[in-house]
């Protein structure tokens, strides 16, 4: 099915197995690093011997600890919403922020705060993944009945288009009916301000969608060598396809719903996974999860270090990075373009 070099394989049950605990230790140094640094042992301290009379604990208890469990549950859902995209459309520019979904989340978003202003987190979340739904159908529509041209190149003008499109409406929304000021922190995409009762509607979302992620990878894998091949080996394209978006909106949607428009991590950590670790999706979705989770959370902390003591938003961050990667891919693939 694949033909990876050995040492792939090796790269990838060393991400796998060793992964996690540098997970963890950049969850300590982006609990460490804020306006104030606190000390390791009162991290430690704070997180597992929380005391809610000690200020510091409070800190890293209400503000740091949920801001960093963020930028690890988004940028895992990212990156792995990115691969699966990229694996079922064998497209290298596919991402969420390029193909539509993240501009339709954030809209639909701008329709809760204009419309429904006192809505629960919750309910808002519905609309995010609704906003996601609806970004990806108009990208695909207008691609599926395009004719000629080169296919990678017309999703990521199509994209390009709808998230303009999009983007442009809530911006609209927001100054018609005065909640500009609530959308910018979506638009700027950040995870400062998250609290943990917000981060118990998304992370088991983003678990569901993580875990059915994996099992698809073997199917991921196959549907990736060409739709021919995948109907040959006997593989029901259309079921896949059809989790596959819905894992999808969900990763996306709930991402989004907590953190606005993070770009980028969806396109640039699959292809950093499959450099190192090869083809195969059974490595490649838990792979870019956890190199994901490491993105997002050293990007954060950056963010943080630029212009101290104020804050760079993460959005702007990540963009630095991937607009120059995204130019590359799109002339690598595009030819013309």
């Amino acid at each position: 099915m694949h033909n990876d070099k050995p040492y792939k394989r090796k790269l990838a049950y060393l991400i796998l197995s060793f992964g996690w605990i540098a997970v963890i230790l950049a969850i300590v140094s982006s609990i460490y690093f804020g306006a104030s640094n606190i000390h390791y042992a009162t991290v430690w301290k704070g997180i597992f011997f929380y005391n809610p009379t000690n200020s510091t604990h409070v800190i890293i208890h209400d503000l740091r600890l949920p801001r960093a469990l963020a930028a690890v549950f988004v940028g895992a859902g990212l990156a792995v919403s990115g691969a699966i995209m990229q694996g079922m459309t064998r497209n290298p520019l596919a991402s969420p922020s390029i193909l539509g979904v993240t501009s339709g989340a954030l809209f639909f978003m701008a329709i809760a705060f204009a419309f429904f202003p006192n809505l629960t987190y919750r309910n808002s979340l519905l609309f995010s993944f609704v906003g996601a739904g609806v970004g990806a159908a108009l990208v695909f529509s207008i691609v599926a009945v395009s004719k000629g041209g080169n296919a990678t190149v017309k999703l990521a003008l199509a994209g390009s288009a709808i998230s303009s499109l999009l983007s442009a409406l809530s911006t609209a929304i927001g100054l018609r009916f005065n909640v500009s000021k609530d959308m910018s922190y979506w638009y700027a995409g950040g995870i400062a301000g998250i609290q943990l009762n917000q981060l118990k509607y998304v992370m088991p979302i983003i678990i569901i969608g993580i875990v059915i992620a994996i099992i698809l990878s073997r199917s991921i894998t196959v549907l990736s060598l060409g739709e021919g091949v995948a109907t040959g080996l006997g593989q029901k394209t259309k079921f896949v396809r059809f989790t596959g978006i819905v894992v999808v909106l969900l990763l996306t949607g709930a991402s989004v719903s907590i953190a606005g428009m993070i770009g980028f991590i969806g396109l640039v950590i699959p292809h950093i996974t499959r450099f190192l670790v090869g083809s195969d999706y059974r490595f490649i979705i838990p792979c870019s999860a956890i190199l994901g989770a490491l993105a997002l959370l050293g990007a954060d902390i950056l963010a943080r270090m630029i212009n101290a003591p104020f804050e760079t938003p993460v959005g702007a961050v990540t963009a630095i990075i991937g607009v120059p990667f995204f130019l590359y891919l799109a002339r690598k693939e595009g030819g013309a373009l």
